[in-house]
């Protein structure tokens, strides 16, 4: 086999801990370890969700050899010049795992190399891609059949992330793990954008408070965005600094930093409860021993289902402001500079009333029904906490809602798949 590169292109964080990293590891496998060989690059697009985290993640995977950064994207996406002026080999294979799919068809074609697109929902592009892994046959449309011989049905890429990640947790020893176990752990997901993190910090913890005086066997733990420090996070609880908690009847906490270095930093609330502060990302292993999620909108409930983990979306709108990320000529007008918070107020609640019936929840959006609640509106603690107690006083409730999530994604096994077509691109290339 002649010296080949392996150019990969991603976006954010969800996409580099749930497709990137399996579909390196299988490459690896499948190819080798000579670099001399075989190099995998990764170049990262401009990503709403980037934590800016995302080169020092895809370093740190040790089957990729070299990271491009999301800022330096269009410049090579235009002119073909990497920021170090890296050199490329005669042939190779273009892969795309995140981003536009367009960009794998400019790119591919500017390099010479064979294009491979993973679609999860959408394959776009059929007559200048040369090979689709598809998680699901149905995402070849009728307009595509003529396309038919280039797609093949891989399965789900998260899946196969939660799969690993489940396999090192039954590895481990944890007590939390054991579904006798009377310790119950609910993962609280507030976001990590300041619009978010204003009413969801407050409201998550007041909630908990509930469901502990509830069942006292309850363990809180809120999952840190990688973007947020812990004193940043704690802001959002303290109310000298918070005004919206009084707003969303939310509870106050302050942090806690342990002398030992290896105990877990957590948040106090005023009636003692300690909300365990997990900084791990990504953070399957944990997630997936989590009985309940409390989480908003976002990424993360796409994880989530991909985890089975059952959840309940949360979308408070009593500061209407708090949204300011609507697409287009809304979202400008929402963020200009002083008259920005009176347009956003109005502009979310025509939009609430408009969107009543619209699936925020990717699990809902994939299924087109609702596997799992949406909250929407004037939310109260209590309220909140009263329909999670049902769901944990009814286990059999949260079984069919794990059952519904694994139903409506792919079977697991897509990396391995897709780097077999990456292999046979590269043993019968002609370019």
């Amino acid at each position: 086999m002649q010296a080949v590169d392996i150019l990969i292109l991603s976006n954010g964080p969800g996409e580099l801990a749930t497709w990137v990293r399996p579909v390196v590891r299988s490459l690896r496998e499948q190819l080798g370890d000579d670099r001399s060989q075989v190099r995998i690059s990764v170049v990262l697009s401009p990503c709403p969700n980037a934590t800016g985290n995302e080169v020092a993640i895809a370093l740190g995977y040790p089957e990729v050899d070299r990271v491009q950064g999301s800022e330096h994207f269009f410049k090579f996406l235009l002119w073909g010049k990497t920021a170090e002026n890296w050199d490329w080999r005669d042939r190779g294979v273009v892969l795309f795992l995140g981003g536009d799919q367009f960009f794998a068809v400019v790119i591919g074609k500017r390099l010479g190399y064979r294009k491979i697109v993973y679609a999860e929902w959408e394959a776009r592009w059929p007559q200048w891609i040369d090979r689709f892994g598809v998680m699901k046959p149905e995402i070849v449309t009728s307009g595509q059949q003529k396309y038919a011989h280039k797609f093949t049905v891989v399965g789900d890429l998260m899946a196969d992330a939660s799969d690993w990640e489940q396999s090192k947790k039954n590895n481990s020893q944890s007590k939390i793990q054991n579904p006798k176990s009377k310790i119950e752990l609910i993962g609280l997901l507030p976001g990590s954008k300041p619009a978010k993190l204003t009413q969801g910090v407050p409201l998550g913890l007041a909630i908990a408070e509930y469901i502990h005086a509830a069942r006292p066997q309850t363990r809180f733990v809120i999952f840190v965005a990688p973007t947020l420090d812990l004193q940043a996070l704690a802001r959002f609880a303290d109310p000298q600094q918070n005004p919206v908690i009084e707003l969303v009847n939310g509870a106050t906490a302050e942090l806690i930093i342990p002398d030992d270095s290896s105990a877990k930093s957590y948040l106090k609330t005023s009636t003692g409860l300690q909300v365990e502060l997990s900084t791990e990302f990504p953070a399957y292993d944990l997630l997936s021993q989590c009985r309940l999620c409390l989480t908003t909108i976002g990424a993360n409930t796409a994880e989530l289902g991909a985890l089975a983990v059952p959840m309940i979306i949360l979308l408070p709108t009593q500061q209407l402001d708090a949204m300011r990320s609507w697409d287009g000529l809304p979202g400008l007008l929402a963020n200009l500079p002083g008259v920005g918070t009176p347009l956003a107020k109005a502009i979310n609640w025509l939009a609430w009333r408009q969107l009543a019936d619209k699936k925020f929840a990717w699990p809902n959006i994939w299924a087109k029904a609702p596997i799992v609640p949406e909250l929407v509106g004037n939310l109260q603690p209590q309220a909140v906490a009263e329909l999670a107690l049902d769901f944990l006083n009814h286990p059999q409730k949260l079984e069919e809602m794990r059952s519904r999530l694994r139903s409506v994604r792919g079977q697991a096994g897509a990396s391995q798949k897709l780097a077999q077509l990456v292999c046979e691109e590269v043993m019968n290339y002609e370019g």
